[in-house]
């Protein structure tokens, strides 16, 4: 016989379900989904000290994810110069704090529409906020850092970038520009019809019934 044991354990009381929070479909890919994958494999940009490049487009029903990638390489910057390009590299958006914000020392992204439509986004976006209940007025291109390395001689990053809704059909324009980088204003023209058909072959994890219940 223990001292406890005339003691019971009270039962917890039931605790509803709680229910799931779906963000509005501008603001990221559906939860549920597989998407399919459209390779492009294409230079941005090319030259002997900065490269950037799309190597492939992630089609949902809703969007698509451009995975991105950027690499800077060392010529004859000496040691003090090289590191202070890490740090701003490694972090796109200087600090507020800093001053000295311009368009030039800022990773610039952004896409135009076949109807001459624009949407830019930007490394400094990622210090923002924007309502998530607030449909927008126009499509939405939103930066998402996923990581990079840096070292003696190079260093490099990647991203997603989320486009919201599809694209129509026609000639989607993709522009970077990373002046302080080594990046002047460069372009790509991609096709939005093919996004469009990519996106017949986005498959649902379960059927649409089950998600909701």
């Amino acid at each position: 016989m223990t001292f406890f044991q005339d003691y019971s354990i009270p039962a917890l009381p039931p605790r509803p379900r709680t229910p799931q929070f779906t963000p509005p479909p501008w603001t990221a890919p559906p939860r549920y989904e597989l998407p399919a994958v459209v390779p492009v494999s294409r230079f941005v940009h090319k030259s002997p000290t900065f490269v950037m490049s799309v190597e492939a487009i992630k089609v949902y029903s809703t969007g698509c994810i451009m995975d991105m990638n950027w690499i800077l390489r060392r010529t004859d910057q000496g040691d003090r110069k090289w590191a202070e390009i890490n740090a701003v590299f490694h972090r796109p958006a200087p600090q507020l704090r800093d001053g000295g914000i311009s368009a030039d020392s800022i990773l610039l992204l952004g896409v135009q529409f076949p109807d001459g439509t624009k949407a830019s986004s930007s490394s400094l976006t990622m210090y923002g906020h924007r309502p998530m209940d607030q449909e927008p007025s126009g499509p939405v291109f939103e930066y998402r850092p996923k990581g990079g390395n840096g070292g003696e001689d190079d260093m490099s990053a990647n991203a997603a970038l989320w486009l919201w809704p599809l694209p129509p059909a026609g000639d989607l324009r993709l522009v970077a520009q990373w002046t302080d980088m080594g990046l002047p204003e460069s372009s790509i023209i991609l096709d939005g019809r093919q996004l469009r058909e990519a996106a017949a072959g986005v498959q649902k994890y379960w059927p649409e019934e089950d998600v909701q219940g």
